[in-house]
């Protein structure tokens, strides 16, 4: 499936899907903001009021942002594969223009693992081999231990990316750590934060649910922010890309993406 941009293409536009940046990211915004909205409300009825139905019970289940398998974690896991595909076509156009694209397609592969963890909670598989590899049940902000091997992480990976920002114009990369910002600082920052709060009071209370809620809630805003930020990267350099499927014979089918 050749994907195409402006700049060297004549052919004939077919049909054409206009995009606009800030538009999509106003309606994942709105969604985001719902849900959390919606997360927020179960908890105060689950602690706050004495409703024990089992049908509420599943249905305040099916909205909390730190609950597995439901709806605010389908929506963060398409968050994060829809800013992989965009990452993987920013890489398609930019080798097409014979740019470097190490570091584009390395974030595509990136976001595209955490969308499998946030769908799979891979992470948390690893709190309990790091605190027996401590030794000490005392852990205080780390008591969600994962956070240390993750911090490790980006340790190791901030300098790949830091040139890779630098060459980035102002306007994108300003963006670009803005929403990096957001999403570790609710991945990790309020982790932090909240794991010392569990290892005290525990988790089935309602302030630890808010500890997750404003966790979950930066990890959609930065995720929300990325992809607008990619989206418009796409508009300044490429203004327009077009989607070429091959494979009826005779056909010639073309989808025009303007940004």
């Amino acid at each position: 499936m050749p994907i195409k941009s402006n700049r060297n293409s004549f052919n004939i536009k077919v049909n054409q899907i206009v995009l606009n940046p800030s538009s999509i990211a106003c309606i994942l915004g709105a969604g985001a903001f719902l849900l959390v909205l919606a997360s927020i409300g179960g908890q105060l009825t689950a602690y706050l009021t004495e409703y024990d139905h089992i049908y509420v019970r599943k249905l305040i289940w099916y909205l909390y942002v730190d609950a597995e398998r439901n709806i605010p974690t389908g929506f963060s896991t398409l968050l994060l594969l829809f800013a992989a595909l965009l990452l993987a076509i920013i890489t398609i156009l930019e080798k097409q223009n014979n740019f470097p694209t190490l570091h584009w397609a390395s974030l595509s592969c990136g976001f595209l693992l955490m969308a499998a963890d946030e769908a799979w909670s891979f992470h948390e598989k690893l709190i309990q081999p790091v605190r027996e590899l401590l030794g000490d049940d005392n852990l205080g902000i780390f008591y969600f231990a994962w956070v240390i091997p993750g911090i490790a992480l980006l340790t190791i990976l901030a300098p790949f990316f830091l040139r890779f920002l630098r060459c980035l114009p102002a306007k994108i990369r300003f963006s670009f750590m803005t929403a990096a910002t957001l999403y570790i600082g609710g991945a990790i920052g309020v982790e932090l934060f909240g794991g010392r709060f569990a290892e005290l009071h525990g988790t089935l209370n309602l302030t630890y649910s808010m500890f997750t809620t404003v966790e979950e809630s930066l990890e959609m805003g930065g995720a929300i922010m990325f992809i607008w930020t990619l989206l418009t990267y796409i508009a300044i350099n490429y203004k327009e890309v077009q989607f070429q499927f091959k494979g009826v014979r005779g056909s010639n089918s073309r989808r025009s993406l303007r940004l």
